[in-house]
């Protein structure tokens, strides 16, 4: 048997990522960071997506100020926008950015699909690997005719094909879906794990496929407001089944079981206190900038190929000047 080629690696060298919109600021307010992060050491500009500003349109705009930062969304999810809708959006960005971005999809949440959307959140694995085959087709310009198990394409072309066509990646907690990333796209998305987590995530990954993670970080030297902070957004996350399942996966249950205990009872604001300090502190970094820069490097050190910084909303911490100051270790 004639042993499968290895992927072509999507990276350019070691990587170093920031989360935007930075929140306090309107996008217009952010032109100026922007166009100076790759100046700064930064290689990479991820979007993220939840109830405020979308995930493309901070891209878009930045690839006008920007012409050395590979963009990409962490994520787009696979159900709130039609395959073809998902993939002439691509293609725009795709063709603003040659050679640039990357296509971050996933399932997102129920709460997102259902709850807000109203939008059935049936059969994430199977809908994951669906979009990410049409998309495959799609942007590579062939007129896609198929049926899929969770949906059917009958005659889509994109007008105008992206020269480049964007790499593609899939969010992932546990390792079937992160298989999934392996085989059917170019690179993993995951987040809320802390550095000794990685070799466990690269394992299932294998060498061939990029490992992109959202690593969240509280610039204070104040602990108790780093870890009230951290703490509400730990409880958003976690107590959702797939990031209790990921946790578990990785060996917290029992530390987050009195978590989800109470929440479970209805004690919102006690299920975030049932978060160990030493769970907080793992995966929610916190102290001065020079101690933060050094932890995100960390991932790096234990084999994550890209971090991507998310800072948090901290009580007297401007975040374009965090961004200027989170810059990659010497």
């Amino acid at each position: 048997m004639t042993e499968a080629a290895p992927k072509p690696s999507t990276l350019a060298g070691t990587r170093w990522g920031l989360t935007v919109p930075l929140h306090g600021h309107s996008l217009p307010e952010q032109r100026e960071v922007v166009s100076s992060l790759a100046g700064l050491g930064y290689t990479d500009l991820w979007s993220a997506e939840l109830n405020g500003i979308d995930a493309f349109t901070p891209l878009v705009v930045a690839s006008q100020w920007t012409s050395e930062l590979r963009l990409g969304t962490a994520i787009a999810p696979v159900y709130t926008r039609g395959p073809a809708c998902l993939a002439m959006t691509a293609a725009t960005l795709a063709d603003l950015a040659p050679g640039r971005f990357m296509l971050g999809v996933g399932t997102s949440t129920p709460v997102v699909v259902q709850q807000w959307n109203d939008i059935p959140f049936e059969a994430p694995y199977a809908r994951s690997r669906d979009m990410l085959r049409f998309l495959r087709a799609a942007l590579a310009g062939e007129k896609v005719t198929a049926t899929y198990e969770t949906f059917r394409i009958n005659g889509f072309r994109l007008d105008r094909p992206p020269a480049e066509p964007p790499t593609l990646a899939l969010a992932a907690l546990r390792p079937q879906m992160v298989k999934l990333a392996a085989t059917e796209s170019d690179a993993v998305i995951t987040n809320w794990l802390s550095p000794a987590d990685v070799p466990a995530v690269r394992e299932v990954a294998g060498p061939g496929t990029e490992v992109i993670a959202r690593i969240f970080v509280c610039p204070t030297t104040d602990v108790e407001v780093a870890r009230a902070i951290a703490r509400r957004a730990l409880t958003g996350y976690l107590t959702v089944p797939a990031y209790f399942a990921f946790h578990d996966w990785l060996g917290r249950r029992d530390l987050l079981q009195p978590m989800m205990d109470r929440w479970n009872a209805g004690d919102r604001k006690g299920a975030g206190t049932a978060i160990p300090d030493s769970v907080v502190d793992e995966l929610v970094i916190h102290g001065d900038f020079d101690y933060c820069r050094e932890r995100v490097d960390a991932y790096r050190a234990t084999g994550l190929d890209t971090p991507v910084i998310a800072i948090l909303p901290t009580p007297g911490v401007d975040s374009i000047e965090a961004a200027r100051r989170l810059t990659p270790p010497a």
